[in-house]
């Protein structure tokens, strides 16, 4: 096929690949890809020296044949002159970098290769199309048109909305599940075929082999390649298969449940006994009287604004929007602002992103954009109060998964956030069930005693208590 004027492609489209990443979009997204980056079955793309994170995505291709503008959802596939196979090749180690763009990370030369053959999209049903990818011979993708959030014949549509899609032009469908990283010397095979049309027509196998490349990137031109965990888990699919050490397990539903029962006051001294003094967040209280978080930390950390930085780091996909969109069930994101309040940390739509995969909460020692919005969300959030400047103004987003200092407290990802009407506490893991426990107890105590100072005994001796009121507290039926 001849070079196309444009390449679309879609950041997610298949149900199995939303529910991998996590995340389910709720309309398509896209980028452009380079037409200098088409190549043909049987190249080579090359992996970048100092670089790890190339990754394949077998993918189906649409043809444009009759330019589109403005059409109709059920046009839209009449303007579809034919389908093939395609590999959305992605080098990882700039993704972070190019904020949602894929600029350069997409880009490469030889990462979009087409073809081999053509299949005529009228001959075919754009719900019954499958596609395939094989690595050295192994099955790692495969999935059907069926499989798709949006079908084939919205994305035509979507797109004329926009602009003009003109004959030639190629959109690039999105990847299924078991998309993964390929190093040099592996080969690479995709096809797109219709198994239950008459004759069963297919693309052909596209082959592409990764070579090793002996250029370096420029420290002087532009950014360099640069990886993280979050990336190796995108590009290889799952932390498991990136070798990566799972994550910190979550609380069990009963210790959970304890620590929900278990006043912060109560924890917190049962953390000074055990001669843990640095466990307060200071500064911070719920935005929803009588809320109460329980949850293990999931880290954001902001650094102070600079012009250059902000730039670099402060679009697109950026530290925050990372955080938000990858917070697990039950955890809670804990935000290291400096203790800066003159400025927004999160808004409405993060905490809304966040509570809608099952966050338990979020603690900030900043400020709280669209507070009274965040609230009516039922959604807890401990802050240093409302305002109303966005992002920018004090803060860049940095990184997420680290050790943060929040409200004069260090926290890790995976420590124990607990908060209530007197503060949060940051509880090791190590200790959350031997404070829980205790804690409890002392909750017990603290009530029988209460009840004997209502009954008119002094708090001389008793609280806390003596001998001879340990005594009769031990011996009480």
């Amino acid at each position: 096929m001849t070079r196309p004027g444009k390449i679309i492609a879609i950041h997610l489209s298949y149900a199995s690949r939303a529910e991998q990443r996590g995340r389910r979009p709720a309309a398509p997204s896209y980028f452009f890809k380079p037409t200098s980056s088409v190549g043909i079955s049987g190249g080579t793309v090359e992996r970048p020296a100092g670089t790890e994170l190339l990754a394949f995505e077998g993918e189906i291709a649409l043809v444009i044949g009759a330019p589109a503008r403005r059409v109709a959802l059920e046009d839209a596939w009449d303007h579809v002159a034919a389908v093939t196979a395609a590999n959305d090749l992605g080098l990882y180690d700039l993704r972070a970098n190019d904020k949602g763009s894929n600029v350069r990370s997409k880009g490469g030369d030889g990462y979009t290769p087409l073809g081999p053959d053509l299949i005529d999209a009228r001959a075919v049903d754009p719900a019954a199309l499958r596609v395939r990818a094989w690595v050295n011979g192994e099955l790692r993708q495969e999935d059907t048109t069926a499989g798709l959030i949006f079908p084939l014949a919205q994305l035509v549509a979507d797109l004329s909305q926009h602009f003009t899609l003109e004959t030639g032009d190629v959109i690039l469908t999105g990847t299924p599940a078991g998309s993964s990283v390929i190093v040099p010397g592996d080969v690479v095979e995709i096809e797109v075929d219709a198994p239950d049309a008459p004759g069963a027509p297919t693309s052909g196998r596209l082959v592409t082999t990764v070579t090793p490349g002996d250029v370096p990137f420029d420290p002087e031109i532009g950014s360099l390649p640069a990886v993280d965990d979050l990336q190796r888990t995108e590009a290889w699919g799952s932390r498991e298969e990136a070798g990566l050490p799972a994550p910190a397990p979550t609380l069990s539903p009963d210790l959970r449940a304890k620590l929900l029962e278990a006043p912060t006051a109560g924890l917190s001294a049962q953390l000074r006994k055990r001669g843990h003094h640095g466990c307060f967040v200071d500064g911070v209280s719920a935005n929803i009287a009588g809320a109460k978080v329980v949850g293990t930390a999931k880290t954001l950390r902001f650094v102070p604004f600079r012009e250059d930085l902000f730039a670099s780091h402060g679009g697109g996909y950026n530290a925050q929007k990372r955080a938000f969109d990858t917070v697990g069930e039950g955890e809670v994101i804990v935000i290291e602002a400096r203790g800066d309040a003159s400025s927004g940390t999160l808004g409405d739509v993060m905490a809304l992103r966040a509570q809608t995969l099952g966050a338990a909460g979020v603690v900030t020692d900043g400020g709280v954009r669209d507070y009274e919005a965040v609230a009516a969300l039922g959604f807890p959030v401990f802050s240093q109060g409302a305002h109303p400047s966005v992002l920018g103004r004090r803060h860049v987003p940095w990184e997420v998964d680290v050790t943060i200092a929040c409200g004069g407290a260090t926290v890790q990802p995976g420590d124990i956030v607990v908060g209530d009407s007197d503060g949060v506490i940051v509880i090791p893991p190590s200790l959350a069930a031997e404070v829980a426990d205790a804690a409890l107890a002392q909750e017990v105590e603290d009530t029988w005693v209460a009840e004997q100072v209502a009954a008119g005994h002094p708090v001389d001796g008793l609280f806390p208590m003596n001998a001879e009121w340990r005594a009769r507290y031990e011996a009480r039926s």
